[in-house]
């Protein structure tokens, strides 16, 4: 990569594209954040932003005007009547600006299986593999950034319900995806072309264990209780999920053990150990600290 290249970061705003964009502009990388919203997108000194919507397609090709290299990702609902767009609309972008390189925030399995999920993912990562770009695409299993969802539940009592918190996942901070991304979007040498990085955490933890974890930082016995089934199914639906998908995700969590495995890549990619959830709890404590005073003697027995 050449000091004058340019990067697009999409999904700016996202807890790993925050995270790259921050990294491409500490190491002195030309880097353009793209966001539906710019307004609420903070950069650091040296990066713009730009709005980009992939239902406008004008915006698209104002936000990849003079871009050598893109990271893609979306948060797209998935509709397996329709298939993605998002995505696909990036890549015809990317490609009708001239983009060099593509490196896609995919999911663990990629589009591997037979469910409605694996067809939705399949049809992604082959927009970006069949777009004659050279392409990298990350599979990250479980975010650590999800326990944020628990810090406004924590005013109350001490148990929380949290789904399946007793099923293990070797979850990853988003800060390594964003390094792993920043490494094969800063190459000089090719060896990320072609490549599918799988990518974990260091150690395999229940959610259980991640919020014993954060109850250890406010010195409260934090416990995780599980939801019925029924009922986790059912809040999923309400979010706006489609049955069809709900169940795919489902299934997925309680017959697999995806996501499970500790794997080498972050090490591998980056030449030092991927972090714990320690390391981004320290990072974070102050989504979980900020305006609670600390647990009395008795509360935390």
């Amino acid at each position: 990569m050449n000091d004058t290249d340019l990067v697009l970061v999409t999904g700016a705003s996202g807890h790993v594209g925050a995270e790259l964009v921050d990294r491409l502009a500490a190491t002195g990388s030309r880097v353009r954040a793209m966001s539906r919203k710019p307004q609420d997108v903070a950069v650091p000194v040296g990066a713009a932003v730009v709005r980009g919507d992939a239902d406008e397609p004008a915006s698209l090709d104002a936000a990849f005007a003079g871009v050598d290299r893109a990271f893609l990702m979306s948060a797209e609902t998935i509709d397996p009547d329709t298939g993605p767009t998002h995505v696909p609309a990036l890549v015809d972008a990317a490609v009708r600006a001239g983009v060099s390189h593509l490196v896609l925030l995919s999911v663990y399995s990629g589009g591997e299986g037979g469910d409605v999920l694996a067809a939705w993912w399949a049809q992604i990562e082959r927009s970006v593999v069949g777009s004659g770009l050279r392409w990298t695409l990350l599979r990250p299993g479980r975010f650590m950034s999800n326990a944020l969802a628990w810090a406004s539940r924590l005013d109350g009592s001490d148990e929380v319900a949290v789904p399946f918190a007793h099923r293990p996942a070797a979850s990853i901070d988003p800060a390594d995806i964003a390094a792993v991304a920043a490494a094969a979007l800063t190459d000089t040498d090719g060896r990320h072309d072609g490549a599918t990085h799988q990518l974990s955490g260091p150690a395999a933890m229940t959610p259980s264990d991640e919020l014993a974890a954060i109850g250890a930082l406010l010195g409260r016995p934090l416990r995780a209780v599980e939801p019925p089934l029924d009922q986790v199914r059912a809040g999923m639906i309400r979010s706006g999920m489609r049955e069809a998908v709900v169940d795919a995700a489902l299934a997925r969590t309680l017959e697999s053990s995806d996501g499970a495995e500790v794997l080498p890549t972050v090490e591998r990619v980056l030449g030092r150990p991927a972090r714990s959830f320690g390391d981004w709890l320290d990072a974070h404590r102050d989504a979980f600290t900020a305006g609670r005073s600390p647990a009395s003697p008795s509360s935390a027995v």
